[in-house]
Parts: C-alpha cells; sequence; structure tokens
C-alpha cells in the first residue's frame, strides 16, 4: 500500500501580523495535487491542523475543504488532533467527517476501540492504524485510568503513560498478514524541533523514547516537530515536517510530505515529495548602510540590524524593506549580563535617572528616546 504521511498544517497562522491564508491555500493545494499525482491509499494528518484552538470561519473552510479534496483522490483520510488544536471541536466535526468518508479523531475517548482503525486497500492490502492525539501530562494520566491499565501513581512520568496507553492500543499487531501503522503528535527523545514549535510541549518532560512504539509496526507516522525526519527505533519511525515553514526559526526547512510504499511482508520505502508553494522566509543582516546598497531578497523579511538602537532606525529599514515583519537589532552586538553594563540603584533616583541608566544597560544610548520618556512622564505627572 502507499501512505501519504503530512501534519503540522497550522493553517490560520499570523506571522508578526501577517496572515499566511492565501499561502496555506496554495500549500494545501500543492498536497492535494501531490496525492493525485502519487495515488496513495491512504493519508494520515499527524496533528496540528490548525495554529490555534479557536480557529477563524476561513480557517475551517480551508481545513474541511483541504481533507474533503483528498478524500476525493480516492484515499481513506486519517486525521488526528495536535496540541495547537482543540481536540473536543475536532471531535464535533466527527459526524461531518463520517459523512465525507474521512476518519477524525480529536481527543482520546474513553473506548481504546475508537482509536484503532482497519482498512483495506483496493488491491486487497489490510492495514490497522493506532491513532493517538496529542496528550497533555494530566490528560495522559486520565487516559491510563481510563483504558484500565496499572494504577496511575504521581511518581511516573509522561513517557510511561503513553508507552501504556500505546500498547493498548497496538495490542491487536500480532497478525502476519496485515499492515500496521500507528499516528501519534508527540516529541521523540532525539529528535530535532524545526524551530516553530510550541517550547512547552517540546521539553523532556514531554519527551517519549521511540522504544514506546512496538517492533511490529510497519511505519509510524508522526506529527508535532516541524522537521522532516527519520527517528532511530524499533520500527520505521518519521516526522513528515511542516509543508509550510510556521516561523523564521524552520527557513532552512524542507517543507515536504512523506510517501510511504508498505506491505504486510515488504519493509517500508520512503521519499520525501517538496512542497513549495509557500512564501519563502528569509534573515538579513547588516548596517543600515549595507542594508541600503542590498538588493531586497524574495519572501517575508527578519532583519538584524548592525546599528545602535536609536529613535526612527525601524522606520528607515522598513522603508528600504517593505516586507519585513521583523527588525531588530542584531543581538550580537547586545550586551550580555555580567558585561560591566550600569545597574541603576532605585533609592533616591529620579525615574529620569533611573529610564537613562536603563537605555545604557541596553546599549540605547539615544537622546530622542531620552526625550519621548520625558514627554511622558510630564503628561502623567500633570
Amino acid at each position: 500500500m502507499k501512505i501519504l504521511h503530512t501534519s503540522d498544517w497550522h493553517v490560520g497562522k499570523v506571522l508578526k501580523g501577517q496572515s499566511r491564508a492565501e499561502e496555506h491555500k496554495q500549500v494545501l493545494a500543492g498536497v492535494i495535487e501531490i496525492a493525485h499525482a502519487e495515488r496513495p491509499d491512504l493519508v494520515i494528518v499527524a496533528g496540528d491542523l490548525y495554529d490555534t484552538a479557536a480557529p477563524s470561519p476561513e480557517a475551517t473552510r480551508l481545513v474541511t475543504r483541504a481533507l474533503t479534496a483528498l478524500r476525493r483522490t480516492g484515499a481513506d483520510v486519517v486525521a488526528i488532533g495536535g496540541n495547537h488544536d482543540n481536540g473536543n471541536a475536532l471531535d464535533a466535526l466527527r459526524p461531518w467527517a463520517e459523512a465525507a468518508g474521512i476518519t477524525l479523531r480529536g481527543g482520546v475517548r474513553e473506548n481504546p476501540a475508537e482509536h484503532v482503525i482497519d482498512g483495506v486497500t483496493a488491491d486487497g492490502e489490510r492495514w490497522q492504524l493506532a491513532a493517538l492525539p496529542f496528550l497533555s501530562q494530566r490528560y495522559a494520566v486520565r487516559a491510563v485510568e481510563m483504558y484500565e491499565l496499572t494504577a496511575a501513581e504521581a511518581t511516573q512520568t509522561y513517557a510511561d503513560h503513553l508507552g501504556r496507553v500505546l500498547a493498548k492500543l497496538t495490542e491487536g499487531f500480532t497478525e502476519p498478514d496485515r499492515v500496521h501503522l500507528v499516528t501519534a503528535h508527540l516529541t521523540v527523545v532525539g529528535a530535532s524541533t524545526g524551530g516553530g514549535e510550541r517550547d512547552a510541549h517540546t521539553v523532556l518532560g514531554y519527551a517519549v523514547p521511540a522504544s514506546v512504539f512496538p517492533g511490529t509496526a510497519h511505519y509510524v507516522a508522526l506529527g508535532h516537530l516541524h522537521r522532516s525526519q527519520r527517528v532511530i527505533g524499533p520500527c520505521p519511525i518519521r516526522y513528515s515536517g511542516s509543508p509550510i515553514a510556521v516561523d523564521f526559526g524552520e527557513q532552512e526547512n524542507i517543507c515536504s510530505v512523506t510517501l510511504v510504499e508498505v506491505g504486510a511482508t515488504s519493509a517500508a520505502r520512503i521519499r520525501e515529495v517538496p512542497v513549495s508553494a509557500a512564501v519563502p522566509l528569509r534573515t538579513v543582516r547588516g548596517t543600515l548602510a549595507q542594508l541600503a546598497a542590498a538588493e531586497p531578497p524574495e519572501g517575508w523579511l527578519r532583519v538584524f540590524v548592525r546599528e545602535q538602537p536609536r529613535a526612527g532606525l525601524r522606520e528607515e529599514v522598513q522603508e528600504l524593506f517593505p516586507r519585513a515583519l521583523e527588525i531588530r537589532i542584531d543581538p550580537e552586538l547586545l550586551p550580555t549580563p555580567g558585561s560591566g553594563t550600569r545597574v541603576a540603584q532605585r533609592a533616591g533616583r529620579s525615574p529620569r535617572e533611573l529610564f537613562a541608566d536603563y537605555l545604557g544597560s541596553r546599549g540605547h544610548e539615544d537622546d530622542g528616546v531620552r526625550g519621548l520618556f520625558d514627554e511622558l512622564l510630564e503628561e502623567v505627572e500633570r
């Protein structure tokens, strides 16, 4: 059978105030075009369909149309909730999804059988997919209790709980004539972040070892980390990565979907298919003179200015680079803690003196900014 694995669409993403709705339309159209060309038997969307738990009507319309279009290619479609998604809201769409022939699992349900999906390809290859949406730490404990596994103890780790849940969902991976698959939205120890993930859900407390996946699985389709990559483990494990660079930290990532060909008695053959419809993200550096002499690169820009901070600097850079979404003083020029900067002593000092010391500690010696502060202070003290 052939599988198209994608994840982390983050539809509804706003980058530094810039809507990316049109880019997402083009990116998802590219994913659908790949599905038409490759004719997969199964499409797996491994979480984070949306960028926010409260997506706009426009974002909801785009996601539901994309899932419907993927289903119309003839493939079975399974999508799970990620940490950015509202699992309950996704589950509320299940009646629509079932009517459209789409399998949607937003959150973990009380009956583990709901997360084990069976199917058969047009050529008669039988498959079974264990689908695990994102679980926060507190809900991981509840899931263990719901499934009546060993008693959840306070000292057990998040990885312990997810290991038990996955063991329950994959306990039927024993039939030799069926393809056994897993999809989940989580962080695996040793995998590389893409640069735009939510930090609170990628820290060590949320990471699990690859050993939580059974050696009987033919392929594990993961979401959550935005960089396409293989994970070493007891079976083929892979992040598809995001098909769109979500933030500037991901500008070097290769945006793609993953195609997998696998059989019950044949090893998975994996390849990446690039998706290049999004506007590229670029970072440029230089002094104001260097920036003025440079040709503005294509794409959305992050500009690191190699100048001392001063009033009006941002506006000058914005005039040179109208597509700059983020303008900052180059971090290499900013003073670091303990570098000998002045520390303001509060007692007996005026707000003007304290503010002047603050500016000095930040390398921001600018009479114009001090003048603006004086005007504001006078307004407040009237």
